[in-house]
């Protein structure tokens, strides 16, 4: 760790790169699960899925002492109406990169089926009520969405926990930019995400954030006034909230 900043509450970790970034985040998600154990039988994370979590979740399922069976496993977005299986949904890539290589007490998939998209929405927010978030692991996206919250959709008071968007243009771009998508034309348009409010009950949020490609996302992160056409300032208003930037993606500070 090169250095450590604070903005408003946010506090802001700059790795040299994407490597020690992730390592040193997934060290302290462990530790930070260890702690609530000892007081909580069991915890409840929400996990993002993005090939800028890589390194982090690579390093976080790798750690044997975590006792992986005292925590319910949530994730934060999904596509809607890709086929069941599809590699390009976000609960194939969280089942490659996490959910598949530990023994988790519950994984809880949200289903992008178009035909049950509003139900859904409903029944993910129960489960969400039902086992209140206690860490966030997730990232900001070329644009400053957090989830699928991309400005235009933005609510900092929402009154729902979990609601079907319409992607902008950027997150789409953004989606065939990381190699998830072959062309723009295959990048679906709607998607089901958990809300701003949703992600900020988080008692606990780590943020990891490497790449030239979040210079600007992380610039205006740190820089702009907390407001909707920002997303992800939003995080600067959080009691415990983490943001883990690498030399590249905190290039333009």
């Amino acid at each position: 760790m090169q250095q450590i900043i604070k903005k408003e509450k946010l506090e802001v970790l700059v790795f040299e790169n994407r490597t020690s970034l992730g390592e040193t985040a997934a060290k302290m998600v462990s530790e930070k699960i260890k702690q609530l154990l000892i007081d909580k039988p069991v915890i409840n994370i929400v996990f993002a899925a993005a090939p800028s979590q890589n390194e982090f979740l690579n390093a976080l399922a790798s750690d044997k002492s975590i006792e992986w069976a005292k925590i319910n496993a949530f994730h934060m977005d999904e596509y809607v109406g890709l086929p069941a299986g599809a590699p390009e949904l976000f609960s194939s890539f969280l089942k490659e990169k996490l959910f598949d290589r530990v023994p988790f007490a519950s994984v809880n998939y949200i289903n992008g089926d178009l035909l049950h998209v509003k139900t859904e929405c409903e029944r993910y927010s129960r489960l969400l009520i039902n086992n209140p978030t206690d860490i966030v692991c997730m990232g900001i996206g070329e644009n400053t969405h957090i989830a699928f919250n991309d400005p235009h959709v933005a609510n900092f008071n929402d009154p729902e926990l979990v609601k079907i968007v319409q992607l902008d243009l950027a997150c789409r771009q953004q989606q065939v930019n990381d190699g998830c998508f072959d062309t723009l034309a295959h990048v679906p348009e709607y998607a089901v995400t958990l809300t701003i409010p949703a992600l900020m009950k988080g008692t606990h949020l780590f943020c990891m954030v490497p790449g030239v490609n979040k210079a600007t996302a992380i610039q205006h992160t740190l820089v702009q006034p907390v407001s909707e056409i920002f997303p992800s300032t939003i995080l600067k208003t959080h009691e415990n909230a983490i943001l883990f930037v690498d030399n590249d993606s905190y290039s333009l500070l």
